[in-house]
């Protein structure tokens, strides 16, 4: 007689097959709409659920298992309920014991392979199982050290990000070149060194006879495919499976699932394609969409009562979906709100980021008064590096929060180091920093610069890209701060900088128990509020500007659809022009809203009216500004340019240059006697991004030249002449113009070239 797979050590309930079946097992159905009722009666596989979001997704499936269980159709002990995180293991089967199937397990896929191996591992292989590595950096540290190369800890998370994403799609060391390239996905470094990287780590595993979590679901595939008297009693075992999330399973778990599903097994699978956003990590909703083709046979069930939000949230993400594009658009749910009608989704463009925090964060005081609790409002952002200006915004009104999903702002081990580094030069005295200015900002970007830190953003996402944009908000800061101490009559000293990030930290260190949720969209995933507050909505954020691909732009609009979807009641949207005071405001709101929000259009995605709700909500033209000039396009390959940088040179970073080098450097002689003359730095009269604009695409004339971003109506009268006369090959003539900065649309209301705000 073979023996049993280990279950938890709990007791049976008296309903199941011994009993035969409670004379109340439709009790279980009562209270489920429709839909639902048809998904927990569906009892033999395989079934399908496309589940929308707040459409009650885990309580239909939970039901589905204890009506199983409840009628005899089920033995506890043969479920086995899959899903992603512990968290909503837990919740299943805390519901599965309320509904009276004690037993049944709920577990995540690596909790279940884990239990499989212990146990399989002594017969299949032999000896006790390799112990499992709980932490792969320090081993990948090691294996980068031996490959010669020198990382920073950051790299490391992003270097084992790779591991896990090549393990997942199953991907060899050897072949994981090719296979980055042929996915369109952008690696942290050279591909044939991150290849290296991996294939010395995994000998060092083995080495040390230790394995990772990854492979817990190759070596229990592996055995369960080569040893069929096992997989013979393990498919014996568990005959009845529910995975949930079905959206996000990787190759490596469909192989899995695969060995544990038999000929006679139910399989029931769970999911939305509209909500999956970890393609990152080697998630896929193919397996979703490609299952009625592999399945024939199967009922499908689709669930769109939304019990969750209110019409007008619905409608907006309803809205989103409708203009998606790609496999998983094919697939969408058009949901239907079952909850009686709320406030309308709320628009507003702010002048600059901290504008737009302290805004967020009145509104939010006002939400409180009127009675929504502080555990029920959110503020959800795209990265995490967005969090430091709310977590200010809101200690300044007193507003207890908490983060999600990642340490508070001056907990950061990045920004713990900076602050060490700041405080060392400032005893030190700026004359001891080498910069090119006697701003502040270049003080900083000075200072974090010996870590590493530089203007431009590195490429791709990941930890290196979060580590930057943490050091660059405090190079926001620094312009933000001596702008307003300046305004005060006040000097703006290293020293005083630092004395400030300190009081911001105090602030922000205040224990919060009943707080607002700052958190990241990712991080949102599975949750749910009465009040999201959507900030920081505009193109390069959302989608973030390393989405290059379709399909990486569509992932973007499907995390603003998770976004907006966990609202409840309250919705509100907004974005910011400019990302400091003073700032140019060059940016425009995601493109996802067009057609959507007040004032714009599907096609055209005019831009929504500026100053505060009122001016939102009429949408139209800004206050005070130009009209929208449209998107501005490559003139190389056409691509749509997000960048400022990009959009100034008009051509992608990737396509080829056209500049007249000499040119150039003309330019830049007229421009450095420009700034001597009047004792102003160089970028006051224009950056270099603009003189390199000029140069690739030399105008003959002024209405040519005015076409360039950066060249607006007053520098156009200041400059113009010259300019026009070194592009014709000619020295300029006349009196040399004092600088200024008071027209919007030129450069001197910008940063220097090598500001954050590029």
């Amino acid at each position: 007689m073979q023996a049993q797979l280990p279950v938890p050590d709990e007791p049976r309930h008296p309903y199941g097959p011994d009993s035969g079946g409670p004379a109340d097992a439709d009790a279980v159905l009562a209270g489920l709409d429709p839909e639902q009722r048809a998904v927990a009666t569906a009892l033999h596989g395989p079934v399908c659920v496309l589940a929308g979001a707040g459409t009650g997704k885990t309580r239909a499936i939970t039901h589905r298992i204890a009506y199983g269980v409840r009628s005899g159709v089920y033995r506890p002990q043969q479920v086995l309920a899959v899903t992603f995180t512990a968290r909503a293991a837990g919740e299943m089967r805390g519901r599965l014991r309320q509904l009276g199937a004690e037993g049944v397990q709920a577990r995540t896929f690596h909790s279940a392979a884990l239990r499989q191996l212990q146990y399989f591992w002594p017969r299949a292989v032999g000896g006790e199982v390799p112990r499992l590595l709980e932490r792969k950096v320090q081993l990948v540290a090691e294996a980068a050290g031996r490959c010669g190369l020198r990382v920073q800890r950051t790299e490391l998370r992003d270097l084992t990000g790779e591991i896990e994403w090549s393990k997942v799609t199953q991907i060899v060391p050897e072949d994981y070149p090719a296979a980055v390239a042929k996915a369109g996905r952008e690696a942290p470094r050279d591909a044939a060194e991150i290849s290296r990287v991996y294939g010395i780590y995994e000998q060092l595993k083995r080495d040390r006879g230790v394995i990772d979590f990854e492979d817990v679901l190759l070596l229990t595939a592996a055995i369960l495919e080569d040893r069929p008297e096992i997989s013979e009693q393990v498919r014996a075992q568990y005959q009845h499976f529910t995975v949930d999330e079905y959206q996000d399973v990787s190759p490596l778990q469909q192989r899995l699932l695969d060995q544990w599903v038999g000929p006679g097994s139910s399989l029931c699978v769970v999911g939305d394609a509209s909500q999956t956003i970890y393609s990152f990590t080697g998630a896929t909703p193919d397996y979703l969409l490609g299952f009625r083709t592999r399945h024939p046979d199967a009922t499908v069930v689709k669930l769109v009562r939304d019990y969750r939000s209110t019409p007008e949230v619905v409608h907006l993400a309803n809205g989103l979906l409708a203009q998606a594009r790609g496999q998983a658009a094919q697939h969408r749910l058009e949901l239907v709100s079952q909850r009686d009608a709320g406030p309308d989704p709320v628009y507003t463009e702010y002048t600059d980021e901290p504008a737009e925090a302290e805004g967020t964060a009145h509104r939010i005081r006002e939400l409180l008064a009127r009675g929504v609790r502080a555990s029920e409002i959110a503020v959800l952002f795209r990265t995490n590096g967005q969090s430091e200006v709310y977590e200010q915004a809101l200690a300044d009104l007193g507003l207890p929060y908490q983060l999600k999903g990642a340490e508070r702002f001056f907990e950061r081990p990045e920004i713990r180091e900076a602050g060490m580094l700041l405080r060392g030069a400032a005893r030190a005295g700026a004359d001891t920093l080498a910069v090119d200015g006697p701003d502040l900002a270049a003080q900083v970007r000075a200072v974090l610069a010996t870590r590493g830190f530089t203007p431009e953003p590195p490429g791709g996402s990941g930890a290196v890209r979060e580590r930057w944009e943490s050091l660059a908000a405090l190079v926001r800061l620094a312009e933000e701060f001596e702008s307003a101490q300046r305004a005060a009559g006040r000097d703006a000293d290293l020293a005083a900088y630092v004395a400030e990030l300190d009081g911001r930290a105090n602030a922000q260190h205040a224990p919060a128990v009943e707080g607002v949720t700052l958190a990241s969209l990712h991080a949102a995933k599975g949750l749910e509020w009465d009040a999201v507050f959507l900030v920081g909505l505009t193109e390069g954020m959302m989608p973030i500007t390393y989405a290059k691909t379709d399909e990486q732009i569509e992932e973007e609009r499907r995390l603003l659809y998770v976004g907006v979807t966990r609202a409840r009641v309250h919705l509100s949207l907004s974005w910011a022009l400019a990302r400091s005071p003073g700032g140019r405001a060059g940016r425009i709101p995601t493109r996802f809203l067009d057609g959507l929000r007040p004032g714009s259009s599907a096609r055209s995605g005019a831009r929504a009216g500026r100053g505060g709700h009122a001016g939102a909500e009429a949408g139209g033209e800004r206050a005070g500004g130009r009209r929208n000039r449209g998107p501005v396009k490559c003139r190389v390959c056409g691509r749509a340019l997000t960048e400022a940088v990009e959009r100034k040179l008009r051509r992608c970073e990737g396509c080829p240059s056209s500049m007249d080098e000499a040119l150039f450097e003309r330019l830049r002689e007229w421009r450095s006697e420009q700034a001597r003359t009047h004792g102003v730095p160089a970028y006051v009269v224009f950056t270099d991004a603009t003189l390199m604009a000029i140069a690739e695409d030399p105008p003959g004339s002024e209405r040519e030249l005015a076409g360039i971003p950066g060249v607006g109506p007053s520098k156009l009268d200041k400059y113009g002449a010259d300019v026009l006369s070194l592009c014709s090959g000619e020295q300029p003539v006349g009196a040399v113009p004092e600088p200024s900065g008071d027209d919007p649309g030129d450069d001197g209301g910008e940063a220097p070239e090598n500001s954050p705000e590029k």
